[in-house]
């Protein structure tokens, strides 16, 4: 993660290698997955991008439930992956993720640019008819952007499966029409998933279509995809089968669940190489220990390691002189000289390391690092604020419903309920799974939804708070 909070070019390059995609689909595959919550920055020091629990619970779901959540997102995201590569008025170079992406007028013109190809079905509209058509229904709102943002909706929906050779699909048609029937009309387009590979003498395994789920992780934890397209070919290596053992998988268990799932024979070469690999995994072990304490005299390490007070120090013996502990050199060599030990520190080399009382210095006042910050506020959130502010007695409590029960309901109908909400600027009623997994009802006033958050005025606690989508099990109105 850079300082500015957006994705690495290199990061981006090795990423599109990868997935064998050019860069600008690769940013905007990023991008999608952000938005939608799939991935978020890490809370390390450094920082970096990794998957959520949503990403988790998206992955395990239909094809076609899948295609919709991204398919929404996309559609109604203010993020715009078509400029990562650009520069902004200062010459700064906009990194995918970077927060520097937003158009508000995305939403607005990749919806209008599909319902221009929506009134001609069966028909592949050019740019500039299309062009033509946006001008004609807007002539106030033209210009280079707008240009700029239509072109990328138009590539864009090509890749995600909105449109296919310039025509909008039935699917996307659905989804675009708010049907909540999207999932439904993309099912039978797609292939049924397989539970079977094909082994092969090479080391490579065949899965003749898309896999299940299930066997598409375990398949992607023993073997490395060699190619795709019509059939996927995997490939078993050293480094694999180690990864899937790695994992606590057995040598056993990896021959057995080959077997089960391979429409031929487990091959020779195969079954000799999981045992190679299992036969020399483990014998070697690495550790971690911040300190070690090693002494010639056996007896006096057996008296430390009966002692009770030496619990904290969490030693491990190693040898009949030496003792590991994950506690630091200076911290150990203290709790020692506490428990009545004459203990002396030693450098790496095995030489005493003699103390100075010059030596703790500091090197002076670390300059502080500019942190870069978002400049303004979204007017949806300051209505939202100021609402919550003047709620004073106005404060409402949670909504009991019979029987403890909470709105519950399928995500598309929930999010299509949310975007609805937000539009017409009326309360919902929402049921919310807090972070033990206990459900709460909430009354809320939804102003924004990115990147797999709700924001939303909570009246039930009379302040603007945030929500994650995939916590809350459904939406009801408020009469």
């Amino acid at each position: 993660m850079l300082r500015t909070g957006g994705l690495g070019v290199r990061d981006l390059k090795r990423t599109a290698t990868q997935l064998d995609l050019p860069e600008w689909a690769t940013a905007l595959v990023i991008e999608v997955a952000h938005a939608a919550g799939l991935i978020a920055a890490g809370g390390n020091v450094d920082g970096e991008w990794l998957p959520t629990a949503g990403y988790d619970s998206w992955r395990v779901r239909a094809t076609e439930e899948r295609w919709v959540t991204l398919a929404v997102t996309w559609l109604h995201t203010d993020r715009v992956p078509g400029i990562v590569g650009e520069r902004d008025e200062r010459d700064r170079l906009l990194n995918a993720l970077h927060p520097d992406l937003r158009r508000s007028s995305a939403p607005e013109v990749r919806q209008a640019t599909l319902r221009v190809l929506a009134t001609a079905p069966g028909l592949a509209p050019s740019r500039e008819s299309v062009l033509r058509r946006l001008a004609w229904e807007q002539p106030r709102r033209r210009g280079a952007l707008r240009e700029q943002l239509t072109d990328f909706t138009l590539r864009e929906a090509e890749q995600l499966g909105f449109t296919g050779l310039g025509v909008l699909s039935a699917h996307g048609r659905a989804l675009l029409s708010g049907s909540k029937e999207a999932a439904a009309v993309l099912a039978p387009l797609l292939p049924e998933p397989v539970d079977h590979v094909l082994l092969q003498a090479d080391l490579t395994a065949v899965a003749p279509g898309p896999l299940t789920s299930d066997l598409a992780r375990w398949l992607t934890l023993a073997a490395d995809v060699e190619s795709t397209g019509g059939a996927t070919v995997y490939r078993f290596g050293e480094g694999s089968i180690r990864r899937a053992l790695d994992a606590g998988q057995g040598a056993d268990e990896l021959l057995s669940m080959l077997a089960r799932h391979s429409a031929t024979p487990v091959p020779q070469p195969l079954s000799y190489l999981v045992a190679d690999v299992a036969r020399r995994h483990g014998r070697m072990r690495v550790g971690t220990a911040s300190a070690y304490i090693r002494s010639d005299d056996p007896s006096m390490l057996d008296q430390l390691m009966a002692d009770r007070r030496a619990v904290p120090l969490r030693l491990r013996r190693l040898a009949p002189t030496v003792i590991a502990s994950r506690t630091s050199r200076a911290s150990l060599v203290d709790s020692l000289r506490a428990m009545g030990f004459a203990p002396v520190a030693e450098s790496l080399d095995g030489d005493v390391i003699i103390t100075q009382l010059d030596t703790r210095r500091t090197e002076g006042v670390p300059v502080a690092r500019a942190v870069s910050s978002f400049n303004g506020l979204d007017p949806d959130v300051v209505a939202a604020a100021v609402r919550a502010m003047r709620a004073g007695e106005a404060r409402r409590g949670p909504v009991d419903a019979p029987d403890g029960a909470v709105p519950r309901g399928p995500a598309t109908a929930t999010i299509s309920t949310l975007q609805e909400a937000i539009r017409q600027g009326v309360r919902v009623w929402i049921g919310y799974l807090d972070s033990q997994g206990n459900a709460t009802s909430r009354i809320l006033e939804p102003a924004r939804m990115e990147g797999g958050y709700l924001t939303a005025y909570d009246e039930t606690r009379a302040a603007v708070h945030r929500f994650a989508l995939h916590r809350i099990t459904g939406v009801s109105n408020l009469s």
